[in-house]
């Protein structure tokens, strides 16, 4: 084996500085990329963030190369929701769908000196998802901007904003085939450039090569990707040549896998039982909307590993490219999905469709996506354009078995959509958006609702795409109940859930909704409107709430811990108190001001039950791991403990 030497034939330089932008008053001001127009008020509720069409502007100098061999690019990773780029006064493409890479050619465009104006719009509108759902829909240029400089003859930058390469990959026994597919611009045909194809080790090493536009790489002894536990990675690289020389380059990361779905076991992946439990994420944060950073990228992945989930629902649209390449390299089973959500727009169906390509040419080569999502909620509008829309996801879940045979499809259903309802049966799996126990009373239903569902179709592949309740950690109660969005609530709604899981190994994953509190509007509750607080970690990312701790007992074993929860509850009136600790140890001793309490054995959580003293030091101990508060009894616990009476609305 030998190494290949690294290529840089393409030239890539960010447009990120030097933006001036005009907002709603006119105002204009100097902005650096990424930027959104509702960092703000698309945080602080009433649901009256601006959405319109906005401008930013720029210029920027013409860049070095060879007009007789080179072209011109100019690629936007995602502006929301809608674009029209000018250049030098001349429209030079527009683009509808506000999370997904575009391109254009200006190589004839181009000036000495160069005036670039986007109109930006999130307007409200018939055409364009998502349009109705429980997040805030910034607008803005949020992701990069880049001018790229490329060989005329090139592999294919002007489809759906492909890559211009695809993968497929089958096992069989200790070997596997890579199929790869490039594609190759007109000039490259008309000049009868050759492609030559190249699959690396982890260490660089060339494995497999060979010639042509579609190829079949022999893999002896494959290292297969094997979610967290091995996510390796192979890579592909392809040389476009030219009269013998080399004059473009692109290569993606190869994973090597296999996974099916049982309506029986659930999720397998390379042959072994493989039960997936996950989060949703949303990409905003506070103060800084959706205009991310790859730093806030690298930290969500932190806690996500740190919490110990296997899985990503990344609702309800398409992410960075940087986010899904963090999900190969660490392992994560992805749902990969399209904002078409909550309502069928009359004029949307070509909206979904171009989302839906875009989603599928510029992922494809992605090993953690495992499957592709149509919708969510659509139904939640009730029967609008129901005939229509029932087509659409037939068209929807067409396409995607016709450009993806290798993976399923999936949608997320709304409660109220009931086990026999069409849009239910229509793509290969079925996830539901449940929140019985938050918005309807008694958790116990969620044991009779699955059970039904199972009974009803038990050859159907089925999750939980969605649950979860309101937890806020400055509130807190003694007798916890459903709506007062009290930190001990959360909690007792999410032991209950994870003990439910457990009694059917048959769902195929489930997602807790959500990771992160996030932005939404339209809503008011918990005391801080523009939120939705069903995360386990708050929109900043500094508290970890308790429910966080007790899903990384579950499902973290390797990263011991021991963890004391309430201790934001420290004031509390109540002489006679259970004292909850949650770990993924087998064996926990609780002392209270320096006296044993008690020693218990079990699995992730245990329950103490003390007397409380004037002043209460608690300490948790577990092996080597140790935990500690203080509680206080007071005749009186802080009103502000309590969900204050007033306005308290959902988004809908």
């Amino acid at each position: 084996m030998h190494k290949r030497k690294d290529l840089s034939m393409r030239r890539i330089e960010k447009l990120m500085k030097g933006w001036s932008f005009t907002d709603q008053t006119g105002n204009r001001q100097a902005v650096e990329l990424p930027h959104t127009w509702n960092a703000k008020d698309g945080q602080d509720g009433g649901n009256d963030y601006w959405r319109g069409s906005l401008v930013y502007d720029n210029q920027f100098a013409k860049p070095e190369f060879d007009a007789e061999k080179e072209c011109v690019y100019l690629q936007f990773h995602g502006v929301n929701a809608s674009a029209k780029v000018m250049l030098n006064g001349k429209e030079v493409v527009s683009h509808d769908g506000g999370y997904s890479t575009f391109r254009v050619d200006v190589t004839k465009d181009l000036q000495e000196n160069n005036q670039i104006k986007i109109e930006v719009d999130n307007s409200v509108n018939d055409r364009v998802y998502p349009q109705k759902a429980d997040f805030t829909f910034y607008g803005g240029i949020y992701r990069d901007i880049e001018i790229l400089v490329v060989s005329k003859e090139h592999f294919e930058l002007d489809y759906y904003g492909g890559p211009g390469m695809k993968y497929e990959t089958e096992v069989e026994g200790k070997d596997a085939t890579v199929k790869v597919s490039t594609y190759i611009n007109k000039a490259a045909k008309e000049a009868k450039a050759k492609v030559v194809v190249e699959l690396l080790d982890a260490e660089g090493n060339i494995v497999a090569e060979a010639e042509g536009t579609e190829v079949e790489l022999s893999v002896p002894n494959v290292h297969l990707w094997d979610g967290l536990e091995d996510p390796y990675l192979y890579q592909i690289k392809a040389v476009l040549m030219k009269n013998g020389k080399e004059v473009d380059e692109i290569s993606c990361n190869c994973g090597v896998r296999t996974f099916e779905f049982s309506p029986k076991d659930g999720f397998y992946l390379n042959g072994r039982p493989y039960p997936l439990h996950g989060a949703s994420r949303h990409q905003d944060f506070k103060g800084i909307g959706n205009a991310i950073s790859k730093e806030h990228h690298d930290r969500d992945m932190e806690l996500l590993r740190e919490v110990g989930a296997n899985t990503i629902r990344l609702a309800h649209y398409q992410h960075d490219q940087y986010f899904y390449d963090l999900c190969d390299k660490v392992g994560m089973i992805v749902w990969a999905e399209i904002p078409y959500i909550s309502e069928h727009l009359a004029n949307g169906n070509e909206n979904t469709i171009s989302q839906m390509k875009e989603l599928i040419i510029q992922n494809y080569n992605h090993p953690s996506i495992v499957m592709w999502g149509v919708s969510n909620e659509i139904t939640i509008s009730g029967r609008k354009y129901k005939k229509q829309m029932l087509e659409n996801h037939r068209v929807l879940n067409d396409l995607c078995h016709k450009m993806d045979p290798t993976r399923p499809t999936t949608l997320a259903c709304y409660a109220m959509c009931l086990h026999w309802n069409p849009v239910a049966h229509i793509t290969d799996l079925v996830g539901w958006n449940l929140y019985l126990g938050w918005y309807v009373p008694f958790l116990w239903l969620n044991d009779v609702w699955i059970k039904f569902w199972h009974f009803l179709y038990p050859n159907r592949c089925l999750c939980y795409s969605e649950y979860g309740a309101e937890g806020m950690p400055n509130l807190h109660s003694r007798k916890p109940k459903r709506g007062d969005n009290s930190e001990e609530y959360h909690t007792y709604y999410h032991e209950y859930m994870l003990e439910c899981f457990k009694r059917f190994p048959y769902m195929w994953a489930h997602y807790y909704w959500n990771m992160f509190d996030f932005a939404a509007d339209a809503r008011n509750q918990g005391g801080e409107p523009g939120m939705n607080h069903k995360g386990l970690i708050t929109f900043d990312r500094k508290v970890k709430k308790d429910a966080f701790f007790l899903y990384k007992a579950y499902w973290n074993k390797k990263d011991k811990f021991v963890y004391l929860a309430g201790r934001r509850y420290e004031y509390r009136s109540a002489e006679k108190q259970t004292i909850t600790v949650y770990s993924n140890l087998d064996e926990v001793s609780l002392y209270q001001n320096g006296k044993l309490v008690g020693t218990k054995k079990g699995q992730n959580v245990f329950k103490f039950d003390i007397v409380l003293e004037k002043e209460n030091k608690l300490e948790v101990k577990a092996e080597n791991y140790t935990d500690s508060c203080v509680i206080y009894k007071v005749d009186k616990e802080p009103k502000e403990y309590r969900l204050a009476k007033g306005d308290s609305s959902n988004w809908m």
